[in-house]
């Protein structure tokens, strides 16, 4: 992906206000705390930290919401990818169950954050599905309703006639879901974050790329082209675009996520009777596929979804026949699919699909590894690291940190990773 400063041609460009207008890093500056990215984990964290009255400094290498953040389906998800809550817990013990708590409260605290700071970011809490693709896939669900409601997440099983009806599709064969998900525009939502950063006292620095950190006696030295800015703590939060301006950007952490492109997609608008029998409550979902099969609306009423695709030729064209069809396969009644809309941007996935987290050195942390989850996710963590950075212990933080474990040949695992969707779509078409 090009790392020119520009907005991408999305939905969420066309249809959100401007951002705030932002000076650069100009100079050597300080701040009690330096904040490396403006995407929803550093944006909450700035909050987070300026609602104190803490003084810090957001560093963003183009614009707030320019990358992933501002990009995505805007799915508010309060799971993980893969891990359920006994894999997370069985890992990491004691701060595993901390860490499984942030994630069941993580939607609720985005439309928390969303409501008590007024960002209109198209908010609906309608709640998340997760039909299953198969017959033998209903373990799956059960299995994840089970070890949810354990927690205390407010989750459910459904029939394959409830989620026909929730749906409009007579092609998934039941699945669950959880009543605080649901979606939002996640540029308005960036945007909206940055905005209140300012306004309690944070400041945010754009087309300001960090080109490396260093530790030097007691502060920490962030490097961009112009400045460098200088202070006591420091945040990582760039996670799938670590290495995309600067190679040097903690490498060993950038390594250890492959960057995938997703691709989303827009439809025109779906007229009032078509869109009643198509997810009529308007809640976000996501398939059990491993090739996800995702859509939700947007408050324009058109159809939000997306995929990958394999080859790199004529990718755009080729996915607008593919997630056409698909479509059609689904949901008959839509007739004939136009997008107005294609854009794309990266999900940072990890080897087995759990987020990482670090502690760089005194006062420093990092995470990468969203796995197609970090819009709820990102803002329930940056309310966890604010608190990391301030002082409370790790014994009491939902951040199980460990060493970076770079991937061996990363360059060309990322070369290659677009053909998973092979043994994905073999994988996907068997039974369990």
């Amino acid at each position: 992906m090009s790392t020119a400063v520009e907005w991408p041609p999305s939905l969420w460009a066309a249809a959100t206000p401007a951002g705030p207008t932002l000076p650069s890093v100009d100079g050597d500056i300080g701040a009690d705390v330096t904040v490396i990215g403006a995407g929803f984990t550093g944006l909450s964290t700035a909050l987070s930290l300026a609602r104190r009255g803490i003084d810090v400094a957001v560093i963003e290498a183009a614009e707030p919401g320019w990358g992933a953040s501002g990009r995505n389906n805007g799915q508010v998800i309060p799971t993980l990818t893969r891990p359920e809550p006994d894999d997370i817990i069985r890992r990491h013990g004691e701060a595993g169950e901390r860490l499984v708590h942030l994630i069941r409260d993580c939607a609720q605290t985005l439309f928390d954050v969303a409501r008590d700071e007024g960002i209109d970011c198209e908010a609906e809490q309608n709640g998340w599905l997760q039909p299953v693709h198969s017959p033998g896939r209903m373990k799956i669900a059960e299995r994840r309703v089970a070890q949810w409601s354990r927690v205390g997440a407010p989750v459910s099983l459904k029939s394959r006639e409830e989620m026909r009806d929730l749906t409009g599709s007579d092609n998934w064969f039941g699945g669950w879901g959880n009543t605080t998900g649901g979606h939002i525009n996640p540029l308005a939502l960036a945007r909206g974050l940055a905005r209140a950063v300012l306004r309690h006292g944070g400041r945010i620095y754009g087309r300001s790329p960090v080109e490396a950190i260093r530790r030097d006696g007691a502060h920490w030295f962030a490097r961009t082209p112009r400045g460098t800015v200088k202070s006591r703590a420091l945040v990582l939060a760039t996670n799938a675009y670590t290495g995309e301006f600067s190679s040097k950007l903690v490498p060993e952490i950038a390594r250890q996520v492959v960057p995938i492109f997703s691709w989303q997609l827009a439809t025109k608008p779906i007229s009032d009777n078509v869109r009643k029998s198509i997810i009529p409550g308007r809640q976000a979902v996501s398939d059990t596929h491993r090739e996800l099969y995702f859509a939700r609306y947007d408050a324009r009423n058109r159809l939000v979804t997306g995929g990958a695709i394999l080859l790199p030729i004529k990718r755009r064209e080729r996915m607008q026949t593919y997630i056409s069809g698909r479509l059609a396969r689904l949901f008959p009644q839509i007739g004939n699919v136009e997008f107005d809309y294609v854009w794309n941007g990266y999900v940072g996935i990890t080897r087995d699909f759990f987020p990482r987290f670090h502690q760089l050195g005194p006062d420093a942390f990092a995470w990468v590894g969203c796995n197609g989850r970090a819009v709820g996710l990102s803002v329930a963590l940056g309310r966890e690291l604010a608190r990391a950075v301030t002082g409370t212990p790790l014994s009491e933080l939902a951040l199980p940190v460990s060493e970076p474990t770079p991937l061996p040949a990363h360059g060309l695992i990322r070369s290659f990773a677009p053909a998973m969707l092979l043994p994905y779509r073999y994988q996907d078409a068997r039974e369990i």
